[in-house]
């Protein structure tokens, strides 16, 4: 079992940044591929990164590309999201997921935090 706390959410203006992080309560962190989703007010939940259980490999939604980076400590087992540029289309509520297979597709992970809320002003 696994549990996944979201938090560094919150309202930013247009251009800002933020770094989310997800505490994982495991001691086999470095086993699972993590994640992140998002989910826009009437829209389904979407991937947008993803991080190997070394770290060495890192997958990006194209929408984030450049913008936003993700990564992870395993001795701390956290996982952040930082985010730069920020617009206020990347407004959702944020969830972490962790599997034992590394994938970007939401169906795979087994794995889920309660969400953090990003909120971007223009």
């Amino acid at each position: 079992q696994v549990q996944l706390v979201e938090s560094g959410g919150g309202l930013v203006q247009a251009g800002g940044s933020l770094r989310l992080s997800c505490a994982a309560s495991t001691r086999t962190f470095s086993a699972y591929a993590m994640g992140w989703f998002r989910q826009a007010p009437g829209k389904e939940r979407a991937f947008v990164a993803a991080i190997s259980q070394s770290g060495d490999i890192t997958t990006y939604a194209d929408s984030v590309k450049g913008r936003f980076t993700i990564s992870r400590d395993n001795a701390k087992s956290l996982v952040y999201l930082q985010m730069n540029s920020l617009q206020p289309e990347d407004t959702a509520e944020y969830y972490c997921a962790a599997d034992g297979v590394y994938s970007t597709n939401i169906k795979d992970y087994f794995y889920w935090g309660q969400g953090t809320q990003v909120t971007v002003s223009s």
